[in-house]
This record gives C-alpha cells, structure tokens and sequence, in this order.
C-alpha cells in the first residue's frame, strides 16, 4: 500500500494514509449479491459515511469491515496487510468497535456496568483472580473503571451511571452503546445507523459527540446514516450504494451533486 499524503480538513482537522481498504468486495446470500464488486478506503482520522436507500447493501459492508461477514470475492486490507478471517474477538484486539442499528446492550444491568463490557478486551487477568478481586485483578479493575467514568463523563450521562439501562428513553441508551463502543479505545470506530429513531435535539447531541470524538481522541469514524443534513455536515467523504453496487464516491458536494446518486437516492440536489 502507498502512503498517501495528509490532508488538512477545513477545521484543521489531519487526515492521514489509508486504514482500511475494501478491495472488489462481493458478498453474496445464496443466490442473492448483497455487495457486489466494491471498493472503497477509509482514512486515518476521518468520518467516512456510507449511504444509500434501503436494502442497498450498507449494514452488509459494516458486517463485512468489522469482520462479521467474510466475502466470497475480494480482499480486506487493515493498515497495509491483507485480512483473513477473523472471531470478533480478534478484530477488537486490532482496535475497531462498532455500534448496531438495533441497539444490542443488557437491558437489566446498570449504564456503568454496561459501559465496563467494552473493557473486556483490556483485562488480562483470568476469571478466578478477577472474583476474588485481588492483587493484579483489583488494580486492573480499577484501572478499568478510570477509563470508563472518563468516557462517561466526555459523553455527559453521569447522572445515569447507576441507572438500568431498560429505564432510559431511546436516544440515552444510543449514547450508551457509544460509550461502551469508546470504552474499549478503538482507532476505528464504525456507527449503523447512530441517530435513528431520535428527535431534533438528540441528533444534535449525537452529531456533536461523533466530531468530538474525532476531533479530541483522533478516532476514524466510518457509519451508516439515512439523515442527508447530518451526512453532509459531518462527513469528510461519502460513498454512495445502490442494490449492492457502489454508485458514487467523494466528499460531501461531489456526491450530492452526482446525477448517480441524485437519480437513485437524493432524488434532488442539496445545495
């Protein structure tokens, strides 16, 4: 893989060489071609959305970049390296956590504890040492907690910490699978769908979190979003899917102003 030369965002913002590279992906279901012949690359430090209408083949791509899906054609390349198949615990050790577009946290159990599932891949210690709660065990958990309260804190639900996650109205428990998703450090963190279902005001405070965890811990962000404003707010390159084909790719104006995409998707132009 060349490197590519950086690039400075408008708000000063650095985007650096390839992270991840999606190489003539084709995934198929039978006889059904969910994706078919992509490519596309996701850059260091920037927010790279993925769009297009239902059924296009997006969360299929996000199944696929996070390794939950293996496709029957083409490559996956992660930080110049060609990926084989992996167990999801393997691809959280190489520092990539996600989001899902049905919220998938444990209901009964409290937002701190919630949280504290994304520190798994950072305890070392085995299981018995960590029931009894001693030496080595105790510090790491200690540790562990320090990291999650700060991560609570940066996405403002302190006042919920101790509250059951099934009590909390959709768009808190949206910003909870956030923090337990930053709770695990990822370089590469990937959002399906992060502002569905949420009102005006929630997807303002989400799209604001998303630049800031960007911004402040420099984490490449790719995600799935059907909200053209906040697409076109938030993302620094957009490519576009239609009935699994790719259909267009660039930054925010190159691809609202694509007759492609316009046709299949936009319907007009958002000038």
């Amino acid at each position: 893989m060349n490197a590519q030369p950086q690039t400075v965002t408008a708000d000063g913002r650095t985007i650096g060489d390839v992270v991840m590279d999606m190489r003539n992906i084709t995934l198929r279901f039978g006889g059904v071609e969910a994706i078919k012949d992509i490519s596309f690359d996701i850059r260091e430090g920037e927010i790279r959305a993925i769009i297009g209408p239902n059924g296009a083949g997006k969360s299929s791509m996000l199944n696929v970049i996070s390794g939950f899906y293996v496709p029957q054609e083409g490559e996956v390349w992660f930080r110049g390296k060609p990926r084989p198949p992996m167990k999801p615990y393997e691809v959280a050790q190489q520092g990539i956590a996600r989001t899902f577009q049905n919220i998938a946290l444990f209901e009964g159990m409290s937002v701190l504890d919630n949280v504290m599932c994304g520190r798994l891949g950072h305890m070392k210690t085995n299981m018995l040492t960590q029931a009894l709660w001693w030496g080595k065990a105790a510090r790491e958990e200690e540790e562990n907690r320090e990291a999650v309260e700060r991560v609570i804190d940066f996405l403002e639900i302190q006042a919920i910490r101790k509250t059951p996650v099934g009590r909390l109205p959709y768009g808190l428990k949206k910003r909870v699978e956030l923090a337990r998703a930053l709770a695990a450090e990822p370089k590469l963190l990937l959002l399906d769908e992060p502002m569905a279902g949420m009102n005006v005001e929630e997807k303002e405070d989400m799209s604001r979190f998303i630049l800031d965890v960007n911004d402040e811990f420099g984490t490449t962000i790719a995600l799935i979003e059907h909200d053209m404003g906040v697409v076109m707010d938030l993302s620094d390159r957009v490519v576009v899917m239609d009935y699994g084909k790719k259909i267009g790719d660039g930054t925010p104006h190159e691809v609202r102003n694509n007759q492609a995409v316009i046709d299949a998707y936009l319907g007009v132009a958002h000038d």
